[in-house]
Formats: structure tokens, C-alpha cells, sequence
């Protein structure tokens, strides 16, 4: 173990993660409760001050003049920042005093953009337009749409003003992967480090049930894709609404409510089932969605896998780190985008790939995303902690596959100790990458060129040192089981 830790380009990585992990702490914590931020919305007759638990994408002022506006409250892209504002408590980056101010006020600000109304919005704004410009006016929303937001409808909303309004802007509605998501943080951040806050406990009650109650009602239904292009049914956010729905039945029923956990548990199967539609044994993957446009596989192998399986937390079973056919797609999303992008060839050696989202992404310059390469380190960094605490790995026709691909010929000690330092390996050449993409300011937009590796799109994307800072606490807790399962001398 001491001569695995001392490889140089590791111990070189490790003091960039050290150095790294205060500047994306920074960074994203500059994205929760920005108070002292206004952003005027030109053209749109909109001064916007964020409000106190609101979370923005990105606090960078833009315009799409290049860069895109992310001055919004994405439920997904929150509850993403919440997650990893939980590792920045456990690992005494941020105080538990702020830390916890910070999650009560998220959960307020949650519950009252759950409780707006489309028809009191138009009520109160009267004739809003009129403070638009002509050349704007065909972007805003139609009154039909916020007349049908009533009661949990609003859930579908996928982003919102920050100072707590609607989104007037017209965009792909509904999403349903936000409420999962968002009750899937707080779930972990209550069982954690808001334990014993008995405010924060209550109001994550009210804000689980809603949730939770959304997620039962509506997973059936389509809804739009994670990168908020195709209306249909997709991996992700099926998968986290099967882990959020079999998470908080047990969560209800220890709270006293049986009958509605049982009933949310049963619904959790019934996704579970349904999620092996995803699985095609002709391309050897998981498909990211199943949609109207059949017709059109470029987006069949999709990032977004990946990021279900990490954000709903599986840890081990179907659908988890240590799936096969799961270790199979990433495996085929590696390859992907080795052979897409320029920056990844000729292969260097200690460095996986940068990673995108899906062949064929056109949205600014359609390369390689920080979160989508830190996505992959974390998820190396979890199969190495799963397969540590593993007695038994079954990866029937695939195991030969997976581990030839890891420099492995076999794994013969109890522990796998062998496998544990291959995944963990590899979660590190992901960290390498996006070590030798990162400025030495600590900068992470949301994508670097797949060519020149120029930062691009959205300047300081909060879900990009959201993405680094899980990624790093995933690896420290598989380090120490890593170490606990070495063979003493």
C-alpha cells in the first residue's frame, strides 16, 4: 500500500486535490444564498436579488453574449450542491453552524417555491409583458402554462427565479427528476449531519413528503431528459425515483406511516422493473432514455448513465457500482469519447478520458464537461469502496471483460485487494484529467473544449465543484477501506 501511494503522479495529484478542494468549497458556497448579487434580466424588465436558500447554477452574470444564462434555481442542480454541501460539513471545510443555516434556509426556500400558483403569479404580476421588449416577447412563457401550474404541478418545474418567482422564460417542461433528486439529498444530509437539529428535521419532513408524494404520483408519466431535450422516458431520472421512493418508504414507515410506505416501496419496484427496458443486449449497454424519437441512437449511450448510478447511491445489487452491465456502459462511454475527442489522443499515460455527454452534442462546444469527467472519477472511487465491502462479486460474462480492462488477469485474495487498487486507480486517472485541465486559480466551468481544452459555456458552474468536491470525499472514504483491506505485512 505504501508503494501504491507513493507513485509520483500520485502524490503530484494529491497535493492538486488539496489545493483544489478549498477554491471549489469557495466557489460553490459563493452560489448558496447570494444575497448580495442583483441581476438585471435585459430585455425581460427584470431585477432579480436572490433569496436567502436559493442556490444558483452559476453567480457569473451572462447574457448568451457568448456565455449562457444559469442566474436560476435548478431543483436538480441544487440538489446536487446540497449533497456535496454535506461533505464539506463532515469534512470540517465549512463550520456545522453555517453549514446547517445554510440547509434550513435551502429547505424553506423549497417549500415556498412548492407552494407558488401559476394563477395568483398572473393575479399579482398583471400585465408583465409590458415591461418586455417586442424582440423578447417570444421567448416568455404562454398565460396557459401558468394557469395549469396548480397544486404539485409546480414540482415539474424544472427552474425558478432565484429570488423565488417563476421561470417566465419558456423552456422544456415538465421535469421529474428534481423532486427525487432533492429528496434523496436531504434524506442523506438528515441522516448525517443534521441528525440531532430537530428544526432542520421538521422542516425536511414537509419537504420529503411533497417530494416523495410528487414522485408516486407522476413517475409514470413522461417527462423531460436531464439536459432538458427529449420528452420521454429516461434512465436517470427513473432511477432516481426508484432509489428516492425506496429510501423513503423506509424512511415513513420508521416515522409511523406503514401503509404509505409500503405503498411507496411497492411503486419503487415497479420502476425497478421498468428499468430494465433500458438494458440492450445488441449494443452491450444501458440506453439513456426510451422517447418518441426512435429513430435517432446517438443519444442511446449518454453521461447521464453514469450519473444516476452515482447520484442515486446504489451500492451495491442491480443499477449499482458494481452492476456489470452498469460497469459495461460506462466502460463503452470511456471508449466513446477516447476516439471523439482530440484532447484525449493520443492517450496519456496515468490519465483516463475527458468525458461529454452523448456523440453528436452540439451545445456551445459540445466537449468534454467537468461534471461528466468528475462523474467518472467518483464513480471508480465507489465501485472501490463497494468491492472492498463486497464478499462475492458476480459479474458472470462480463467479469473476464471488466477486469482485462483494469490490467487485471485475476483477483484471488479474499478482499479482491487487487480489483479495489484497479478501481481505485482508474478513479484517479479520471482526477489526473481533470487535474491537467484546471487552471491554477481553481476555475471550472461547465465544459472544456474537446479540442484546444479551453474552458467554454458557463463560467463557475457551482454543479462543477459540486461534482469535484463528492468526487474527492468518495475517494478519501475508499481510501480508507482501502487501507483496511490490504494484507498487513
Amino acid at each position: 500500500m505504501q508503494a501504491f501511494a507513493q507513485e509520483p503522479w500520485r502524490q503530484e495529484l494529491t497535493g492538486w486535490m488539496e489545493r483544489q478542494y478549498p477554491l471549489s468549497a469557495k466557489a460553490m458556497m459563493s452560489a448558496i444564498s447570494a444575497v448580495q448579487i442583483v441581476k438585471e434580466r435585459r430585455g425581460f424588465g427584470r431585477f432579480i436579488r436572490p433569496a436567502r436558500g436559493s442556490i444558483l447554477a452559476s453567480p457569473v452574470m451572462a447574457a448568451y453574449d457568448p456565455d449562457p444564462d444559469y442566474f436560476f434555481h435548478w431543483l436538480r442542480d441544487s440538489a446536487v450542491i446540497v449533497d456535496a454541501l454535506r461533505s464539506l460539513i463532515e469534512s470540517g471545510e465549512v463550520t456545522e453552524l453555517e453549514g446547517l443555516g445554510h440547509f434550513r434556509d435551502f429547505l424553506r426556500f423549497s417549500l415556498t417555491l412548492s407552494t407558488l400558483d401559476g394563477r395568483d403569479f398572473l393575479k399579482g404580476a398583471g400585465d408583465f409583458r409590458a415591461k418586455v421588449e417586442p424582440f423578447f416577447l417570444q421567448y416568455v412563457r404562454p398565460d396557459s402554462e401558468f394557469i395549469a401550474l396548480t397544486g404539485d404541478s409546480v414540482l415539474g418545474e424544472p427552474r425558478f427565479d432565484p429570488d423565488g418567482a417563476f421561470d417566465i422564460l419558456k423552456w422544456s417542461r415538465p421535469q421529474h427528476d428534481g423532486p427525487a433528486l432533492r429528496a434523496l439529498s436531504v434524506a442523506r444530509f438528515c441522516a448525517s449531519v443534521a441528525a440531532k437539529d430537530a428544526e432542520a428535521l421538521a422542516l425536511a419532513k414537509q419537504l420529503l413528503s411533497r417530494d416523495l408524494d410528487f414522485t408516486l404520483k407522476r413517475w409514470r408519466q413522461p417527462s423531460f431528459d436531464i439536459w432538458e431535450e427529449e420528452l420521454g422516458r429516461h434512465y436517470y431520472t427513473q432511477l432516481v425515483q426508484c432509489e428516492a421512493l425506496e429510501q423513503g418508504g423506509l424512511w415513513i414507515a420508521a416515522a409511523g406511516e406503514a401503509e404509505l410506505g409500503r405503498a411507496y416501496r411497492a411503486e419503487a419496484h415497479a420502476i425497478a422493473v421498468s428499468l430494465d427496458d433500458f438494458w440492450s443486449e445488441e449494443q452491450g449497454f444501458h440506453r439513456s432514455r426510451i422517447s418518441a424519437n426512435a429513430a435517432c441512437h446517438e443519444k442511446d449511450l449518454d453521461i447521464a448513465t453514469l450519473l444516476a448510478v452515482i447520484h442515486s447511491g446504489r451500492k451495491q445489487g442491480s443499477h449499482s457500482v458494481l452492476d456489470s452491465r452498469v460497469i459495461a456502459t460506462v466502460m463503452q462511454l470511456e471508449d466513446l469519447f477516447a476516439g471523439l475527442y482530440r484532447i484525449n489522443q493520443p492517450p496519456i499515460q496515468n490519465r483516463a478520458p475527458a468525458m461529454g455527454r452523448y456523440r453528436g452534442d452540439a451545445y456551445y462546444s459540445g466537449g468534454a464537461y467537468y461534471f461528466s469527467t468528475l462523474g467518472a472519477a467518483e464513480f471508480y472511487f465507489r465501485a472501490a469502496g463497494a468491492a472492498a465491502d463486497a464478499d462475492i462479486l458476480e459479474w458472470g460474462r462480463h467479469g473476464s471483460d471488466i477486469c482485462r480492462r483494469l490490467g487485471i488477469r485475476h483477483f484471488d485474495d479474499a478482499h479482491h485487494s487487487t480489483l479495489v487498487k484497479a478501481l481505485f486507480r482508474r478513479g484517479d486517472m479520471f482526477m489526473a484529467t481533470v487535474a491537467a485541465f484546471t487552471p491554477s486559480s481553481g476555475d471550472l466551468s461547465e465544459q472544456f473544449d474537446q479540442t484546444t481544452g479551453a474552458q467554454t459555456s458557463a463560467k463557475s458552474l457551482a454543479w462543477s465543484h459540486a461534482a469535484f468536491i463528492s468526487a474527492y470525499a468518495t475517494r478519501g472514504e475508499a481510501l480508507r477501506k482501502l487501507e483496511r483491506t490490504e494484507p498487513s505485512a
